[in-house]
């Protein structure tokens, strides 16, 4: 319960910053084509930059935050620039935005849009300002890879390159990934409040029923069979297992050399992969391994971390390649900051706008089209 309501929290401190407080009368630091930025908008994003630093550098945030707080005005003017090439290139994110919302709620254990929507509204944000966000969200994210991302090209000669100086960097431990069968031959465990339940107390260890440990090593003992002539692991665990990732076939990661214990170890590192162990006696009750993956200590053959490398680079590529995009956006846009603020995104090739007042007449400002001028009606 803890988990869930910190990670709501965290979706919807991220996902409403930029939102707008329609109760409150605040000034406008910066005008981008026909949208505005507030003071609100800033102060709002100053508090998710905030909160993404601490997320990212929980022991080292503070030293960054003085340089980070000075673009958040920057990227709101970006976001808004995106907002508005997404129309001009006809994408509305509609289709993604219901995806999107789903994979938010079954990350969040809800079992209807409903109670997305009631999450949001405890959490003090209003439900449709947050699907807009998300929406907003997504328009942005294909706009770059579609303006920005699709023109990239990562060689396999700078994939070899990166491979070659990063030996160090990819060296590893020897580890097996590995999914579980686990027949509990525990009681089971009476109900507990939430609140106040202590999180870190350790598990205890009730007394076991020798009966129940017959049946749990019968119950074990016939599953390995089953495996043994064919049965899909994964498919015996979703519906056989009690352990808490049996929804997800029984998978439960990766172990390094000395992570699990030493008879562990010994019965699971000795498989090859796609191998499964003889059912073994533990303290919850029986269990029965597959190793997934097996990774061998030192230096990965380039082909297995090819893929990672290719992306590293393209993330390191695209993050100038999109500053620049950026700039350029600009330089088509009208953009007008309030004095004392400081956009640290702008070009210096910015053209300034030809302020238009409301009582021109339809032919000038059809001039100022025709000539790309950018212009502003002034009320």
């Amino acid at each position: 319960m803890v988990k869930k309501s910190y990670l709501l929290t965290i979706v919807f401190l991220v996902l409403t910053a930029g939102l707008r407080a329609d109760n409150i009368v605040d000034e406008i630091i910066a005008r981008v084509n026909d949208s505005i930025v507030t003071h609100a908008d800033i102060e709002k994003g100053k508090q998710q930059a905030e909160e993404d630093l601490k997320q990212r550098l929980p022991s080292d945030w503070q030293s960054k935050w003085a340089e980070r707080q000075k673009d958040v005005l920057r990227d709101l003017i970006d976001r808004q620039l995106l907002i508005d090439k997404g129309k001009d290139l006809g994408i509305s994110g509609e289709t993604e935005t219901i995806k999107r919302l789903n994979e938010i709620r079954q990350q969040m254990g809800l079992g209807s849009m409903e109670e997305l929507e009631k999450a949001a509204q405890q959490q003090g944000v209003s439900y449709e300002d947050f699907k807009e966000q998300t929406k907003n969200n997504i328009i942005t994210e294909k706009v770059i890879g579609q303006e920005v991302g699709s023109h990239l090209h990562i060689g396999a000669d700078e994939v070899q390159a990166w491979y070659n100086a990063h030996q160090k960097e990819l060296a590893s431990p020897e580890e097996v990934k590995l999914a579980e069968i686990l027949i509990s031959t525990q009681p089971p465990k009476p109900p507990t409040d939430d609140k106040q339940k202590d999180a870190n107390a350790p598990t205890a260890q009730l007394p076991e029923d020798p009966a129940k440990v017959t049946e749990a090593q019968a119950k074990a003992n016939d599953l390995l069979e089953q495996l043994n002539k064919g049965a899909k692991f994964e498919d015996l665990a979703k519906k056989y297992s009690d352990g808490s990732t049996a929804a997800q076939g029984g998978e439960i990661g990766g172990f390094k050399r000395g992570e699990m214990a030493k008879e562990l170890e010994d019965k699971t590192f000795s498989l090859k992969v796609g191998g499964v162990s003889d059912v073994i006696r533990t303290r919850q009750g029986f269990i029965i391994f597959k190793v997934l993956d097996h990774a061998q200590a030192g230096v990965p053959p380039l082909k297995q971390v090819e893929d990672k490398i290719r992306n590293l680079l393209y993330a390191q590529k695209l993050e100038p390649a999109a500053r620049a995009y950026l700039t350029k956006l600009r330089e088509e846009a009208y953009i007008e900051i309030r004095e004392g603020f400081v956009d640290t995104g702008a070009s210096p090739n910015q053209t300034k706008p030809i302020i238009i007042a409301a009582n021109t007449n339809g032919d000038e400002i059809k001039q100022a089209k025709k000539k790309k001028k950018k212009h502003l009606l002034v009320f």
